[in-house]
């Protein structure tokens, strides 16, 4: 019993102290294009919160995770942006021209792929050639490139927080209940 409340007076010390560091660090990190190598602990927290926040919407991206994952890997990019960008034009996929596999807006909207994989790989390299190796290296760098919405960048920010969230969830849980992989 003791146990159990020192382990409720840590956490709840714990979240009193630091939500605001955590804060300022998440959205700093969030506006972030690059990859960042993870041991395969974290890339299965990735997976697991991409997947979550995935299910959350109802997407029919759910099964694209490890899609996402490599494509991020492959082209340097943040596992998260792809993702968060689809949320913000789509809905996560819900919402796209019949058929055009185009989750992410790219072309309008108007672009056609034959499936999920090869709308992420493409938009993944249309990033890395495009943006990020011409020196838009973050969000709000490429938002008035990528849209003509101003608020796009914050946009797709708090997409980018939504998986962050979902991450360090899973990140407390696992400290909790530590597990082998």
């Amino acid at each position: 019993m003791n146990k159990l409340i020192i382990t409720i007076v840590l956490i709840g010390l714990f979240l009193f102290l630091v939500p605001p560091v955590l804060a300022e660090n998440i959205s700093g990190q969030s506006a972030s294009l690059t990859y960042k190598t993870e041991n395969s602990i974290t890339n299965y927290k990735k997976k697991l919160a991409i997947e979550a926040v995935l299910k959350k919407y109802r997407s029919p991206l759910v099964n694209q995770v490890d899609s996402f994952l490599q494509t991020c890997e492959k082209y340097q990019l943040d596992c998260y942006l792809l993702p968060a960008i689809a949320g913000l034009e789509s809905t996560f996929g819900r919402f796209i021209w019949p058929n055009s596999y185009n989750p992410f807006g790219w072309g309008r909207g108007y672009l056609m792929f034959e499936s999920w994989p090869e709308s992420i790989n493409a938009v993944a390299k249309g990033l890395r050639d495009n943006y990020v190796k011409k020196g838009a290296v973050d969000v709000y760098a490429i938002g008035p490139i990528y849209s003509e919405s101003p608020t796009w960048a914050a946009r797709v920010t708090r997409f980018i927080n939504e998986f962050e969230k979902e991450e360090t969830k899973l990140t407390l849980l696992s400290s909790e209940f530590p597990v082998e992989l």
